[in-house]
């Protein structure tokens, strides 16, 4: 059970990690995938391509697919909406985490 509990919790850390990285330049998920495991977050991509969807579909993020070695790949970008959400975000843990840190 505490596994799901983490696993709620880390979802929301996840989402302000693909908004962070989609901001700095567009991404596709299995380097999104490859990125959160270097800060072991062991995600199946059944996971998170539903997370880029819904992103997508809250106005969050904007698709382009573009064709690469004859395969459509899908990247993300942060649309306004997502900056501003990626801003509030930063704030809001910036405070969590310095009242949580010790």
């Amino acid at each position: 059970m505490e596994d799901k509990i983490l696993r709620k919790l880390f979802l929301g850390f996840i989402q302000i990690h693909i908004l962070h990285h989609a901001k700095e330049h567009p991404i596709f998920g299995v380097w999104m995938l490859e990125e959160l495991r270097e800060h072991s977050y062991n995600i199946s991509p059944g996971t998170l391509y539903p997370i880029l969807r819904t992103m997508e579909t809250d106005g969050l993020l904007i698709k382009e697919e573009r064709n690469v070695e004859g395969k459509i790949r899908k990247y993300y970008s942060t649309t306004e909406k997502g900056n501003m959400v990626l801003i509030e975000a930063r704030k809001k843990a910036y405070e969590l985490f310095k009242e949580i840190k010790d």
